[in-house]
């Protein structure tokens, strides 16, 4: 069979090439017909007025699938000698563009890297042709100042349900969030996670450092346990139980969340998508939000649409962290030892004469 000639799909000003556009990327499922590489990048232009506000200015990450969503094809998790066929670039991949930007950041390590920094749709449509279907934007945007990527705009709130609970548990909890941050003064945009989860989003002013963020998404995630014991922000997962675990973890640097207006890999082309309070009160299916149905959506109005119009404080998160007990808690596994952090082993396997009061591990 020959070769499907390359398609274009108009992204603003541009208009971007698109090879092998009839590539399947997600196959058919019994309520969604199957999609095509064409398809992905016609969606993301589709999207690209919510899709820009997520992205625009931000370091981002890329989660790409090239060959598609098919049963067998796995993500790499960044082990030493892994084979994947889909994987995260977190630098800009040879032959961008001219019209792509990036922007230099660090990561925990103290490595540095140029990201994707997306200005226009038509970047985002050039990563879909790359194979993208998910963004990872960082939680800071770049500015003048170099010092602006140190310092978040945005709070993430991550529900993510453990075995044992659904994505009902997950609706609930929310509403207590929204409940708890509008007693704190703040107000949260909420959107699914394209999956079983909730994400609550919390513009805020970029005045405090990532430690900072953290620290109030930890401050955050313990109220709210002590409100419902249908909550945890235990970091073990033989600890979490049958609760809704707050991730305060993605708040620290170069960790990130799918964007709004986002695919994600799972069948059907689910989309990561801005719901208002009342509709998420009752969705009860939110794969019903996916790349046939939100385009239409989103031309009826972005429930995100004012999410830029104010920022808030920090202060009244940081408040819970400093009050309520319990201190810190761990980092994920790639980060160095940071001050304070519990020892890195799990709870079932801790020898307490093996650690220090700072967490380190006492050689014999």
């Amino acid at each position: 069979m020959a070769k499907a000639a390359a398609a274009t799909v108009v992204a603003g000003d541009r208009e971007v090439r698109v090879t092998s556009p009839d590539r399947v990327i997600y196959p058919a499922t019994d309520s969604t017909p199957e999609v095509t590489k064409l398809m992905v990048a016609q969606y993301v232009a589709s999207v690209g007025e919510g899709l820009m506000r997520a992205l625009c200015d931000r370091p981002t990450a890329l989660e790409r699938w090239p060959a598609g969503v098919h049963p067998g094809i796995t993500l790499a998790t960044g082990r030493p000698g892994e084979k994947a066929d889909a994987f995260y670039q977190k630098r800009v991949p040879k032959g961008a563009p001219d019209y792509l930007e990036s922007v230099g950041i660090t990561f925990p390590s103290g490595r540095t890297a140029e990201e994707i920094c997306p200005t226009e749709i038509a970047v985002p449509v050039w990563c879909a042709q790359m194979g993208t279907l998910t963004f990872h934007p960082w939680p800071v945007r770049r500015t003048d100042d170099p010092a602006s990527l140190d310092h978040p705009d945005e709070l993430r709130i991550d529900l993510d349900p453990q075995p044992g609970t659904t994505f009902a548990d997950a609706v609930r909890v929310a509403g207590l969030a929204r409940e708890l941050l509008e007693e704190l003064g703040l107000r949260g945009y909420p959107k699914t996670s394209g999956n079983r989860g909730v994400h609550v989003y919390v513009r805020i002013e970029p005045r405090w450092e990532f430690t900072d963020l953290r620290h109030a998404a930890i401050g955050f995630g313990r109220e709210l346990a002590r409100r419902d014991d249908g909550v945890t922000v235990e970091w073990w997962k033989e600890e979490r139980g049958e609760r809704i675990f707050v991730d305060y973890n993605q708040n620290n640097r170069d960790r990130t969340i799918a964007s709004a207006y986002s695919l994600r890999p799972q069948p059907g082309a689910p989309v990561s998508t801005p719901v208002t309070w009342a509709e998420l009160a009752e969705l009860t299916d939110p794969h019903a939000f996916n790349l046939f149905t939100v385009p239409d959506r989103l031309a009826d109005g972005d429930p995100w649409a004012d999410i830029d119009e104010e920022a808030f404080s920090l202060e009244p998160l940081l408040r819970l962290w400093e009050e309520l007990p319990g201190g810190e808690l761990n980092f994920p596994p790639d980060y160095p030892k940071m001050p304070g952090e519990p020892p890195r082993v799990q709870p079932s396997k801790k020898v307490a004469a093996h650690w220090d009061a700072e967490g380190n591990r006492v050689e014999d």
